[in-house]
Parts: structure tokens; C-alpha cells; sequence
């Protein structure tokens, strides 16, 4: 991953260094509670993260549903309520145009109309001010710390893949409910990345040393692919 946030900041991901950021986070889910078949909505801005996150719910076997950083609480509330989510995964705020969207203030307007969110993990970006709920709230960085320590007290490996069948669920993702209620629809685990990597071959003939450059918001399906 080649990234540039908003206000010029840069950073470089390896495969393998995504691939170890991802085992991190898997961890911090499963110390956290969030186990195969469980829903976890993510509600970031574009860093590096947002993919680490999404890969580490598949690496549990955790359904994700990646909701726009830009809806509002209201949006964010019925896709949670719809999913039946057991989390969020989400950020202090995130840069837009300039500004500091408060994403981590929409998520607790949500998650008061939510009770099946048991956890909310928040990542650091913008330091704006938040409020916190310490039976809710865990810090990005105390997740993947509480999953490292889970695994040196308890001598198991919570990184490790879950093994799931080729028609489990993968993600769900909501239309934008511009024409009535948002209408979830469910990619499952073999079927979208089987079809996903199909297409990336034949239709952009992409070899191994091309570059693809991708800006599209996780929160659609283009950011997913």
C-alpha cells in the first residue's frame, strides 16, 4: 500500500508488512470477543487501517460491513441495527476537504440506539476531542496490545485464519438508501475474491510489475475490490 492522507502525511506497507498488521488486528478481535460469523461494522476515513481492518475480519471469519465515513449517525445506526453488529471499528475523525469530520462522536449517537455492540475499537488520526465509554471504548493500539498479550498468557495463536466454507459470508454492503431503506447485500468468501482477482487478470491485464492505483472509498464497492 502506497498512501497519502489529506494533510500530506505518507506511509509504505509491504505485503508482509500488511500481512503482520493484519494478524495483529486479528488478534485484537478475537481477545475482544469477535468470532466467526459476528458482524462488525467499520466506519473510518481512508488510511491504511480501514484495510487492515477489513482483512482482519475475514481472518476471523467476522462479517464486515464497511459504512460510508461521510453518512451520518442516523445512516450509520440503521445499518448497524440492520447487520445486527457485535462491533464498529472506527477513528477519532478523519480529514475531509480540509476539515475534521468527528466520526467517533456519530458512532456514539449510533450505538445508543444499538444494543447488540458489545465493542468499539477507535483508532488515533485526527486527536480531536472525544468522549469515551470505558465499557465500550478500546483504543486501536490497547486492542492490538490486550490480542498480544491474550496470546503470550494463554500460549494460543489468535492470528490464525479461520477455516470457512466457500459460500460464508465475507462483507456486507448497504446501498445508499436514496431510493428507500438501504438493502444489504451479502459477497460471500470464495464467490468475491475468487471473481474479484478473475477480473483484475482478464479485464485489466494487470502484470506483476504494474502499479494499480486505486482511490476509491472503501465504503463502496470499488474501494473493496
Amino acid at each position: 500500500i502506497i498512501w497519502e492522507g489529506e494533510p500530506g502525511d505518507q506511509r509504505v506497507l509491504t505485503y508482509q508488512q500488511l500481512h503482520d498488521e493484519v494478524e495483529k488486528f486479528a488478534a485484537a478481535l478475537r481477545a475482544q470477543g469477535v468470532i466467526s460469523g459476528d458482524r462488525v461494522a467499520i466506519y473510518m476515513g481512508m488510511t491504511p487501517e480501514i484495510a487492515i481492518a477489513m482483512l482482519a475480519c475475514a481472518r476471523v471469519g467476522a462479517i464486515h460491513s464497511v459504512v460510508f465515513g461521510g453518512f451520518s449517525a442516523r445512516a450509520l445506526r440503521d445499518r448497524i441495527q440492520d447487520a445486527g453488529a457485535k462491533a464498529v471499528i472506527t477513528a477519532d475523525g478523519t480529514w475531509r476537504r480540509g476539515k475534521v469530520l468527528a466520526l467517533k462522536s456519530a458512532v456514539d449517537d449510533a450505538v445508543k440506539e444499538c444494543p447488540t455492540i458489545e465493542k468499539v475499537f477507535v483508532l488515533r488520526r485526527t486527536e480531536n476531542e472525544i468522549e469515551w465509554n470505558d465499557t465500550l471504548d478500546i483504543w486501536w493500539d490497547d486492542a492490538i496490545e490486550a490480542g498480544a498479550q491474550a496470546m503470550r498468557e494463554n500460549d494460543i495463536d489468535l492470528s490464525a485464519p479461520e477455516e470457512v466454507d466457500a459460500e460464508h459470508p465475507l462483507f456486507i454492503l448497504y446501498t445508499s438508501g436514496t431510493t428507500g431503506k438501504p438493502k444489504g447485500v451479502v459477497h460471500s468468501t470464495a464467490g468475491y475474491m475468487v471473481y474479484a482477482a478473475y477480473t483484475t487478470k482478464v479485464v485489466f491485464d494487470l502484470k506483476e510489475d504494474d502499479l494499480f492505483w486505486c482511490t476509491a472509498d472503501c465504503g463502496w464497492i470499488t474501494g473493496h475490490s
